[in-house]
Formats: C-alpha cells, sequence, structure tokens
C-alpha cells in the first residue's frame, strides 16, 4: 500500500495509469465507462426544447470493434491490479453492458451478481417510439472464482431497514434517484458531468464490499462521486481521470467532505469465535436427554451426550437434522432451534452459544 498514490486523481489514461500501478493492490474496482450510446442527432422534447443528452467525446467510439478493443485494454489493466481477493462493479446500459459482461467472462472474472439500479425519476422517452430507459445494470464479478472476497452482507440488511430487527437480506434490485438538486455537481451554472452517479449508489457497492482502509480504484473518475462516498467511509481511493475539468470540479468536491470517526464507519460485526454445540453441554447450559424445538412446527429433538441430537429416525448435528426438516434447504441450525429455560419459556440455543463467546472474550 505504501507505494500506492492513496487518496489522489492521477490525470490521463486510464489504461496507460492502470498499468503503471503495482499489481494485486486494489481491493475494489467501480468502473463507469463509456456506454457508447451511439447518438446520430440531437433529441428534442415535444416543446422543441433540447434535450440535455451524452453527446460528450469521451462517448464517442467509430464502431463496436474499437469499443471493445477498449474495453477489453481497460478491463486487463484493472485485472491486473486488483488483487487475487477483489471484485469489480462495472455499470453500464443496455447499449454496452452484454459486451462488457462477454468480454469480462472471457477475461476469467467471475459474477457474483448483476444488479439492476432502477431509476426512480428516469428521463422519459421524448419521441414515444420505445419504453421509457428506467434502468442500468451493474455487474459484480471477484477476479478469481472461489478466492475470499468481501460481501457485508449485516451492514446491507442495516441498510435495508426492515421493521424486523434483523432486517431483510438486500436484494439485486435497487431503486435509486437519479443525482439532482443539491446532490448534481454544477460547474458554472451547468451540469458539471453529464452521467454522474447518485451518491446513495456508491454508498451501498461501498458498503456491501469494502471495509474501511481499504483501497477502491475508479478508472473513470468523472465528478468524483465515488471519491466523495469512500472518504466519507473511512476507505482509501485512487481515481484516475483525462479532462482537466473533471479533475478539478471532483477534488474541490472531496475536499469538502468531512471523514467519519472511527467508531462510525468500523460496523460490520468481525467474525466471530466458533463455539461448537457440544461446548453448550459441557458448559452446563444444556444436557444429554434435554429436549430442543424447531422453531417452524415445535418438532422436538433430544439432545445426545455427543453433541449430535436425534428427531424421530434422523440423527445429527443441529444444522443436519434441520437440514432434513426443511427438506434439504440451507439452514443454520443456531438460528432454528429453541430450548426451555428454568421458568419453561423457549429460548434460542444461540442465546447460549453469545453466552460462551462473552465468557471466552
Amino acid at each position: 500500500m505504501n507505494n500506492l498514490p492513496l487518496n489522489q486523481i492521477l490525470p490521463g489514461d486510464c489504461i496507460e495509469v492502470l498499468n503503471s500501478l503495482p499489481e494485486n493492490s486494489v481491493d475494489l474496482i467501480f468502473a463507469d465507462p463509456p456506454y457508447y450510446l451511439q447518438l446520430q442527432n440531437d433529441l428534442y422534447r415535444p416543446n422543441m426544447t433540447k434535450v440535455d443528452a451524452v453527446d460528450d467525446g469521451w462517448d464517442k467510439f467509430s464502431d463496436f470493434s474499437s469499443y471493445d478493443k477498449f474495453t477489453r485494454q481497460w478491463l486487463s489493466a484493472s485485472q491486473r491490479v486488483l488483487k487475487e481477493t477483489g471484485t469489480i462493479w462495472v455499470i453500464g446500459s443496455y447499449h454496452n453492458i452484454y459486451r462488457v459482461g462477454s468480454i469480462m467472462q472471457d477475461l476469467g472474472f467471475w459474477f457474483l451478481n448483476d444488479v439492476v439500479w432502477i431509476k426512480s425519476n428516469p428521463m422519459p422517452n421524448f419521441r414515444g417510439v420505445r419504453f421509457t430507459n428506467a434502468h442500468e445494470t451493474m455487474l459484480w464479478a471477484q477476479k478469481k472464482k472461489g478466492a475470499k472476497y468481501t460481501f457485508n452482507h449485516r451492514s446491507l440488511k442495516t441498510l435495508n431497514d426492515d421493521s424486523r430487527e434483523s432486517g431483510l437480506q438486500m436484494r439485486s434490485d435497487w431503486t435509486l434517484p437519479l443525482a439532482t438538486g443539491k446532490q448534481r455537481i454544477k460547474s458554472n451554472g451547468t451540469k458539471a458531468h453529464s452521467t454522474q452517479k447518485p451518491e446513495g449508489l456508491l454508498y451501498r457497492v461501498i458498503m456491501a464490499s469494502s471495509n474501511p482502509g481499504d483501497v477502491l480504484l475508479d478508472p473513470f473518475f468523472g465528478s468524483g462521486t465515488t471519491g466523495a462516498v469512500a472518504k466519507k467511509l473511512g476507505r482509501n481511493w485512487i481515481g484516475i481521470e483525462r479532462d482537466k475539468k473533471y479533475i478539478r470540479v471532483a477534488q474541490k468536491r472531496i475536499d469538502a467532505v468531512a471523514e467519519a470517526d472511527a467508531d462510525s464507519i468500523h460496523v460490520e460485526k468481525r467474525k466471530q469465535a466458533r463455539v461448537p454445540f457440544g461446548a453448550l453441554l459441557e458448559n452446563g447450559y444444556l444436557n444429554p436427554g434435554q429436549m430442543l424445538y424447531f422453531a417452524k412446527n415445535g418438532t422436538r429433538a433430544k439432545i445426545l451426550s455427543n453433541g449430535h441430537i436425534k428427531c424421530g429416525d434422523i440423527t445429527g448435528s443441529i444444522h443436519g437434522v434441520a437440514k432434513s426438516l426443511m427438506k434439504n434447504a440451507p439452514v443454520n441450525g443456531w438460528d432454528v432451534w429453541f430450548y426451555k429455560d428454568e421458568s419453561g419459556n423457549k429460548k434460542p440455543i444461540n442465546d447460549l452459544r453469545e453466552k460462551i463467546r462473552t465468557m471466552s472474550s
């Protein structure tokens, strides 16, 4: 990490700059590459006012072949700097995302999810000849299939803000508004960047797939949304941008961001010590012959002295027996078995596991 230009915007061509960075050095990449929208003519609203569409030079390519060559080059360069345990997010529209995804698979990236960003306030199709384009697609992939990677599912469940204490698992369809109003970065009264992404989108990406202190890289830095949110969440960042105007806008924006204190950003629970079910017997919290009760229907299982449980003709671990009762659906036994306390009230066995963890910490 000492050799990395942390928390800096690196000017220049993204492929050349990526190739100058140390390999296997970055934890997370978020890429918002040119979409190659292939706009041929100006767009107008029904009242004949011109639509402020994406007609920037960086989105123009001579043909699909040149776009594919560019895509392969920047993805290969990104793959080189990404750690073996790292992941990459690439966002696009129907114009380019299928070509990008195919090239990613050719290069050996392993897809973890595709996430659909559903725009709650999309721009309408003014000509009325097609459906309104109300979503974009993000591809989330790991550099190497089977490698350990970061996914802070507990934090994502909390962000989901369900009424229950545990929350609901974050889904792969995210409804978020476009960057408008105060969030839209302006330069001389006009949009500083035509495709600025909302901070809420990057907030979820960064919270989901990185930890405080990790290094995030954005090869198409633009107005600096990735850097602004990374700084807010206590992550290191590297931006690559060739347009001097965007660099000035992004740097000013990031300089104005206040960093949160360490207690506010270290929120994902660290991996806790493993406690075998048998430890509950060894420490006297449960006893051989005592009954456990299955959460779904109250089916009883007898605790055996070796730490297994017996339910009818099924004998095995708390996980194995629960899986059989759930018709082989994946299940964590700690979540579905209950015991009766001295007052006869059913309590989750996970409470006893936490007592042991507290005792040994």
